[in-house]
């Protein structure tokens, strides 16, 4: 077991005891107290004189008042122990967001150095090899096509990763104005096209679908989306790109034939660094920031974005927009 979750039980040990000992110390307080009021209402009955003509009212009166003191003591301590265990669950659910967030955050380290070292390795290497031996003409192209592909790689994901961070952290000023999303999704459509020449893309795109908004991040989104689905899909399987108008809206599909998301992970694949944990998901290169930073841009273009089955298999994200007339 290693020294950091050793470390992290230790201290979920030491903060249970010291929640129980305060919990403990809480009610014994309680039981002393009480058993103090008790005492106290004891002692005044017994010093009263019985043939005293006020002996009922005074007798009456020390009744009431250790009513009331027990009724003080129930609330104070009930008050108190509320407060302490909203604390508790406080801390306790602050230090599990924060332990979530530092596995995710090193998960994502580890998927980024991993993305950053595999394309610059094969870029070296194939500059090297055009450097050192004398190819023909189709090898050479075969190897400065690998050379741009992963080269767009890391393009996309430093586009990702800066544009996240400048999100978060409100840096990125966003443009509203009437674009041509047709042409976005053709674009992009046929730059994936090149750089997978090897994979199938059934598009069914509507002419002149204009909509308001930052032609960039709109140009993310349908990046992300149909990277996103030629990776989790199968390498003969094709991919389906739509986008068409209903009710005033600008509709977007990718359709993919994957292996499909469950119910309960719908909603989490959109969380920063998240990556769903089935083995086949996590084989496939990806640093958890796509959808993330998708979802962030359609929020902010107040549109939506869900997820639904495909018929048969795999998941069909779909983006709705409010088109400009």
């Amino acid at each position: 077991m290693p020294a950091k979750t050793k470390k992290i039980q230790l201290i979920f040990v030491i903060y249970w005891l010291l929640l129980s000992y305060i919990v403990a110390a809480l009610i014994f307080w309680f039981i002393a107290l009480n058993q103090q009021n008790q005492q106290m209402a004891r002692f005044k009955i017994e010093r009263l004189n019985k043939e005293s003509q006020i002996y009922n009212s005074l007798l009456t009166n020390i009744n009431i008042e250790k009513k009331k003191k027990t009724v003080q003591y129930i609330g104070e301590g009930s008050t108190f122990l509320l407060l302490i265990l909203c604390g508790a669950i406080f801390v306790y659910r602050s230090f599990r967001k924060q332990l979530r967030q530092g596995v995710e955050q090193q998960n994502f380290m580890i998927a980024i150095t991993h993305e950053l070292k595999t394309p610059i390795a094969i870029t070296k290497l194939n500059l090297e090899t055009l450097q050192k031996r004398k190819l023909d003409e189709s090898q050479q192209q075969r190897l400065i096509h690998n050379t741009l592909q992963e080269a767009n790689r890391l393009n996309t994901l430093s586009t990702n990763m800066l544009l996240s961070s400048q999100i978060e952290a409100g840096g990125y000023k966003m443009t509203k104005e009437e674009t041509n999303w047709t042409d976005i999704v053709k674009t992009a459509v046929k730059d994936f096209c090149t750089r997978y020449p090897d994979r199938t893309l059934v598009v069914e795109i509507q002419q002149d679908i204009f909509v308001a908004g930052d032609k960039l991040l709109l140009e993310i989104i349908v990046n992300n989306l149909i990277e996103n689905a030629l990776k989790y899909s199968a390498k003969d399987a094709p991919i389906k790109v739509l986008l068409f108008t209903k009710a005033k809206l600008a509709v977007l599909q990718v359709v993919d034939q994957g292996a499909g998301i469950a119910e309960d992970e719908k909603q989490k694949v959109f969380q920063k660094f998240y990556r769903i944990g089935n083995e086949a998901t996590k084989r496939a290169k990806g640093t958890g920031l796509g959808l993330y930073l998708t979802k962030k841009i359609v929020n902010s273009h107040r549109g939506k974005i869900i997820i639904v089955n495909n018929i048969t298999v795999g998941s069909t994200f779909e983006v709705t927009l409010d088109a400009e007339s």
